[in-house]
């Protein structure tokens, strides 16, 4: 077995649980390992930290499967999906969940959602790639699904040296899937859509929005393929408005709404949010409820501040058109955007649009997509519930 050895101090991040060694952090490397492959983590004294598989073209060059002397077999990977499996047994319905999410379920860079009787993959990084074969096996005993699909079309794969690929890895997938989320259906697009289709994180979240829309007017930002407008609507909002530059994801939320027999009180309109936030409160237009689940402004650090504008400008515009008494709920996925900061933004926000919140909920990702305390990058989405006090 190829090893690792660490600068000394170095192996108190392993020590305290994160997943990742970074290559700055690596003293020496031993019997040449190739790019992928399994390698033993030692500290500078010789000692045993980790199994872990090596990329020495990553900045991540070593990403933690085991922290014991173990095999990084078959076996091991059934066990892994396995405890990922039973933990969501305990609360999540398995046909709308994240059923592996990555580092939080110690299979590194490996996700994997369940939409109906259908399972969605996305594999990161070089290291797990090899065991590709074997995951859809353990899934496929695990969970009897009609079909696996990867998604594995993400830039990132290139940074890994991987190709960008999709395509049928079992079974048989339909070009959409029907899936119940709270009870809402929800057609998702596995094989086009965004990411893995559907963005399950948010499912949580939504349900908590059910007392701030009920009889009111709602106004859906960045609503993509009508998420959080139908659970408005569902929830009986009196009337939603949901928004998205694409016309094909309003398209797409227009057909759930039918689905869902709401037509008549939640509809789409295809707009830049920035622009009609804008232009509508130029023009006086209010609403009870606001709510505001953009894409991640910013993909890395050096383009946060820049984030941090564009996330305070919608929030300021958006508490300006709530009316009093109001609710706004306001998100942010930005990785790079630490929870403590997003608040920030929003009391900013506030201070300048000169409305006084008042904090109802200050929420994260849902139980399916589990936190790591010792690696803070396993937390990304922020969501906040305030009501504008008249």
């Amino acid at each position: 077995m190829s090893s690792i050895t660490l600068i000394p101090g170095k192996e108190k991040r392993v020590y305290s649980g994160h997943p990742w060694v970074f290559r700055s952090d690596i003293l020496s490397v031993k019997d040449n390992p190739a790019p992928g492959s399994i390698v033993d983590v030692l500290s500078s004294r010789g000692r045993f930290l980790a199994k872990a598989f090596y990329n020495p073209a990553s900045q991540i060059a070593l990403r933690i499967m085991s922290l014991h002397d173990e095999p990084i077999d078959e076996a091991f990977i059934r066990r892994r999906i396995h405890e990922a499996v039973e933990y969501r047994r305990t609360f999540a319905d398995l046909h709308s969940c994240r059923m592996v999410f990555a580092e939080s379920d110690r299979l590194p860079a490996l996700i994997v959602d369940s939409f109906g009787e259908v399972l969605v993959l996305q594999c990161l990084a070089l290291g797990m790639e090899p065991f590709k074969g074997m995951i859809v096996d353990a899934l496929v005993d695990e969970l009897h699904p009609a079909g696996v699909y990867e998604r594995n079309d993400v830039p990132v794969r290139t940074l890994e040296g991987l190709p960008m690929t999709t395509g049928l890895l079992y079974g048989e997938v339909p070009d959409r899937v029907e899936m119940i989320e709270n009870g809402i259906r929800f057609l998702v697009d596995v094989k086009e859509g965004q990411k893995t289709g559907f963005f399950l994180d948010q499912k949580e979240n939504r349900a908590a929005i059910a007392p701030f829309v009920k009889d009111r007017t709602v106004l859906d930002c960045f609503t993509h393929t009508g998420s959080f407008a139908l659970h408005a609507g569902h929830y009986g909002a009196a009337k939603v408005t949901g928004v998205d530059i694409s016309g094909y994801a309003c398209a797409f939320a227009t057909e759930n709404a039918q689905l869902n027999q709401l037509s008549d009180r939640v509809s789409f309109v295809e707009a830049n949010a920035f622009d009609l936030l804008s232009e509508e409160s130029r023009k006086g237009v209010q609403y009870d409820t606001i709510i505001l689940d953009p894409p991640a402004f910013t993909k890395s650090r050096s383009t946060v501040e820049r984030a941090s504008k564009g996330y305070k400008e919608i929030n300021l515009r958006a508490m300006k058109m709530i009316r009093p008494g109001g609710f706004l709920v306001t998100c942010s996925c930005s990785q790079h955007v630490l929870p403590a900061a997003f608040l920030d933004i929003v009391k900013d926000a506030a201070k300048d649009a000169r409305v006084q919140l008042r904090q109802v909920e200050y929420r994260t990702q849902g139980r399916d997509h589990p936190i790591l305390p010792a690696a803070p990058e396993t937390q990304y989405l922020k969501c906040g519930i305030f009501q504008i006090l008249p």
